[in-house]
Parts: structure tokens; sequence; C-alpha cells
């Protein structure tokens, strides 16, 4: 009876992934403490775009017991996941290598994680500084088209500061998935022009999935996704595979 050649294998990855599993959460846990610690401080940060929207005497509300501490745990997580992206994009970069043949070379290791460092932090900051200003202020708008007094539960608000920063700094990796897409062959610079116009409905149906159902927040997040695009036909054209 021979030894299957395809059991160590397949060990050897799992251990990869749980190794890389194991880094990336340390990586988040470590600024998550000290983020916690400085919850006061990184909340007066992250509740600016609402805050400057409002009008004198408003402000967020709270109705639970717990809900402020439960706040705080949000921001912590936010903190860790925005300081530890380097860390969980160099254990992405492990766990996708091999798949690539790339695993052992430095430039590109250096390159992927420096590049969806920058796409994910430039993604959540233009959210932070340009995104959720304007549409705050749509939807206090609509408060006051319906003579409505707002009164926003500070929970409510940090899961949607949440997921729509991090949808942003998810989509911003356009131009990184389509370096890695055309070095392996999959697609190249004319299947991305020739199939622009379908990309430009597909971006719209996902920014109106990620955003909140007005039209304002869903154009901005297309309009940055396809300029990615268009990017991104130029990343696949200089580092594509060639004939």
């Amino acid at each position: 009876m021979t030894d299957d050649p395809i059991l160590p294998k397949f060990v050897h990855q799992m251990e990869r992934i749980r190794s890389c599993l194991a880094w990336s959460l340390a990586a988040v846990f470590v600024p998550f403490v000290l983020g916690f610690l400085l919850a006061p401080q990184l909340f007066e940060v992250l509740v600016e775009p609402l805050k400057s929207r409002l009008e004198p005497g408003q402000s967020l509300i709270g109705t639970g017991v717990a809900e402020v501490f439960f706040v705080e745990i949000k921001v912590a997580f936010l903190a860790g996941v925005l300081a530890g992206s380097p860390v969980i994009f160099l254990q992405s970069w492990r766990m996708v290598a091999p798949a690539f043949g790339a695993e052992g070379k430095t430039r590109y290791m250096v390159g992927f994680v420096s590049a969806t460092t920058m796409f994910f932090l430039s993604g959540a900051l233009f959210c932070y500084r340009t995104v959720l200003p304007v549409a705050f202020l749509y939807f206090l708008d609509q408060y006051g088209s319906l003579q409505v007094e707002p009164e926003i539960r500070v929970s409510e608000y940090f899961s949607f500061f949440f997921r729509i920063v991090v949808a942003f700094g998810v989509t911003f990796q356009l131009p990184v998935f389509s370096f890695f897409l055309a070095r392996a062959g999959i697609w190249d610079h004319r299947f991305l022009w020739h199939h622009f116009r379908y990309a430009v409905l597909v971006m719209f149906v996902l920014a109106a999935v990620l955003t909140p159902p007005d039209v304002v927040s869903q154009v901005l997040l297309a309009g940055p996704l396809i300029g990615l695009y268009l990017a991104s036909i130029g990343v696949a054209y200089l580092f594509g595979r060639k004939p």
C-alpha cells in the first residue's frame, strides 16, 4: 500500500492557513486593546462626519444600558482592522502566493502588501472624508423634508459606519485583483475594455448593495469604482502575461 501524496500537502496547507489566521488575529488584537483604551478619543474622530452635519442641539442618543460599551468595542475593532491591515494582507499573501507560483519572491510580496494596504486605507479615507459627509447631509435633509426631528442611535451609526468604510476599503482593491488575474492569464486589457459597459452595470449594482438606499451614496461609490476599473485596464496592459 503506497502513501497518498495528497494528504501531506493538504495538512501542510491547513497548517499554513491556521498560522496565517493566527497572525492576522494577533495583528488585530494588539491595536484593538489600544483602541479600546482610547475609545473616547477615537469616538470623537469617527463621529465627526455626522456631527458636522447636525443642527445645534441635535446629537447622537443611546437607548440601551450596554449600548455605549458595545460601541466602544466596534470602535476598537475598526481601529484594529485598519492598523493591522498590513499584517492581514501579508498573511493573505502567504496563503495565495503558492497558487501563483510566487512563494518566496520578496519583491512580489512587498508590492502586494504595499499596494493592498495603500488601496484599502485610501478607500476607507475616501469614504470618511468624502462619501460620509455627503451621505449624511442627504439623509438629514430627508428628515427636514418630512419635518421630523432626527434622533440617531449611536449603535446604529457605528454599525453603518463600519460596514460602509470596510466596503470602500475592499472595493478599492480592484487594481490589485486585476494585476494577479492578468499575470495568471485569466484576463487581459482587451477583455476588460470589451466588457466595460457590463462592468459599469455591475458596479452600480454592487454600489446599491454596499451603500445605503440613496442615489448619492451609490454614485459616490460607483464613480471611484469606474475609475479603478479603468486603472485596472492599464495595470493589465502593463503587467499582463505576454502572448
